[in-house]
């Protein structure tokens, strides 16, 4: 029986060029720790990048957080430790003060139409409802986008960030960690999201997702416009709790 409902949150319940947004955060991270570590911000650009990078990596073994493992990555990088508490607390100010400043120009982000809609739906079917967000972000930094989509954290149990997980999507292990913490399998749960790589767990775990981008992905258990699935949605558990029964 299907318990709940994940939401991806860019390109899925946000409309944002998120190229254009994590190149901005990380110029002005860049520039903030400059001052604090008193180095050229230039010369910690590649470091940050590279940092963000390995937090997809695929062979990963590691037991880490993705945040131990991004400030470890850093730190061997740089000698900036990104743990201390001066330095997290700058951070911390950067990204509750000056990142939601980001909407407009070239990162453009809007709520995308008939998502907040799909997500009222899913408080309304007495579905539980959780932010599957690539967990690459602080909290602060998912809320700020959350914002810009017009959802905010009492939509949701629970929501994946860069301090609650150790892998990324689309490995299994992130979504099968993320739908534990809920107490849940990921037969009981269907997955919205819009990019026909990372919203599909690698390799599959029996977790059905509901495709709201632009591609035809094989795997989606159903494919849409953004503004049919709150519309849909009913229709959609009943669905999927008729083929689990089966």
């Amino acid at each position: 029986m299907i318990k709940a409902v994940l939401f991806d949150l860019d390109d899925t319940l946000l409309d944002l060029n998120l190229t254009a947004f994590v190149a901005r955060y990380l110029f002005g991270l860049s520039g903030v720790l400059g001052l604090v570590g008193n180095v050229p911000a230039p010369v910690l650009q590649p470091a940050l990048a590279s940092s963000f990078l390995e937090l997809d990596r695929e062979d990963r073994t590691d037991s880490l957080t993705n945040r131990e493992l991004f400030n470890q990555s850093f730190f061997a990088k740089t000698g900036i430790p990104l743990d201390d508490p001066v330095i997290a607390e700058a951070v911390t100010a950067y990204e509750r003060t000056v990142v939601p400043a980001y909407r407009d120009g070239i990162v453009s982000a809007a709520p995308r139409r008939g998502m907040k809609a799909a997500v009222e739906r899913t408080h309304e079917l007495g579905l539980r409802c959780a932010l599957a967000s690539n967990p690459v972000f602080s909290l602060e930094i998912d809320q700020v986008r959350m914002a810009w989509a017009d959802v905010s954290t009492d939509d949701f149990e629970l929501i994946s960030t860069i301090d609650n997980s150790r892998r990324s999507k689309p490995c299994a292990d992130y979504y099968l960690d993320f739908i534990g913490s809920l107490g849940l399998a990921p037969q009981e749960c269907l997955m919205v999201g819009n990019d026909a790589r990372r919203d599909f767990p690698r390799p599959d775990i029996g977790l059905r997702t509901l495709y709201v981008g632009h591609a035809r992905p094989g795997r989606a258990f159903w494919t849409g416009r953004p503004e049919r699935l709150a519309p849909d949605l009913e229709a959609l558990v009943e669905r999927a709790n008729r083929l689990s029964e089966a």
